[in-house]
């Protein structure tokens, strides 16, 4: 068994491992678990009762947190004439145009946190299955990630904003950062109501039985505090 520190074991102290917390009640703890030097991020990961071997059972989708995630969002682009032009212009970090940066990236260059691509680049793109696909960086019309030329500066602006991805893993979970440990309790509460109303939307039509089983909320350095499901799902987005 891992040990922990004694910072880990003091915020873990703090945590009923048998209690299903109310979600306002899991984030304040979380907040007051969050005791590295930095500022930690806090994630929310949910079980769900589908199959990720099934392709009709798949989870992935984008939505947009209210209140962003605290960072800098990385953005590259697959785009080519106009389409590259518009991507500069709309603040994207890296455009990748030219076969000077897609071998880039063929060599390992990941230094970034959403892949968008036009269309007509997603041949290219999609070559580079090899170091996108693993890192969860594929460009996808599910996920929004490929728009035509002109839809480039919202899409880019939205990511920069606070859009966000999530896609099933091999086990059937998600994990999805909502915010800083510095962020207001109610600032991450939204952003946790975001992201419940997101999953629940990207219900696949295949799953059966109980779609949402567990619903865990942690931050880097911290212990899994757990929110009583029905309320997770009960959750609503503030307009």
């Amino acid at each position: 068994m891992a040990k922990h520190g004694k910072k880990y074991t003091a915020a873990a102290a703090k945590v009923d491992p048998e209690k299903l917390y109310q979600p306002a009640e899991a984030v304040a703890l979380a907040k007051e678990c969050a005791s590295a030097k930095f500022d930690e991020t806090v994630e929310t990961h949910i079980v769900l009762g589908v199959d990720p071997r099934h392709a009709d059972q798949q989870v992935r989708d984008t939505f947009a947190l209210p209140h962003g995630l605290g960072k800098t969002v990385r953005v590259l682009v697959f785009a080519q004439g106009d389409g590259a032009r518009l991507a500069r212009e709309a603040g994207a970090d890296v455009v990748a145009d030219d076969d000077e940066m897609i071998n880039k990236i063929a060599g390992g260059f990941t230094d970034f946190d959403i892949a968008i691509s036009t269309p007509d680049m997603m041949g290219k793109a999609g070559r580079l299955g090899r170091v996108l696909g693993p890192r969860g960086l594929m460009p996808n019309p599910k996920a929004g990630t490929v728009v035509p030329d002109n839809d480039l500066p919202r899409t880019i602006n939205e990511f920069k904003a606070g859009r966000v991805e999530f896609r099933l893993d091999k086990t059937g979970n998600l994990h999805v950062a909502i915010g800083k440990a510095s962020f207001e309790a109610g600032k991450l509460v939204d952003n946790l109501a975001a992201l419940m109303n997101a999953v629940k939307r990207a219900r696949p039509a295949a799953a059966k039985g109980t779609y949402i089983r567990k619903v865990v909320l942690t931050t880097t350095m911290g212990p899994g505090i757990k929110i009583d499901t029905n309320a997770a799902q009960a959750m609503e987005v503030k307009e």
